[in-house]
């Protein structure tokens, strides 16, 4: 999920240099959903990680 969201960054900061604002827009928004994404199941995983098993 991460390397899609640094795929989008990549490709809105190239749109971006080459003058297409609404695709660098479109890009930069599904790289920051994803991200968010990323970072939510980060943080679940460490915490249900954490849990013993009996």
């Amino acid at each position: 999920m991460l390397r899609y969201a640094l795929i989008f960054l990549v490709v809105a900061l190239i749109a971006a240099v080459l003058g297409f604002t609404g695709i660098a827009g479109a890009a930069a928004g599904i790289a920051k959903i994803l991200f968010v994404v990323f970072l939510v199941l980060f943080v679940l995983s460490l915490l249900l990680g954490r849990r013993k098993v009996v």
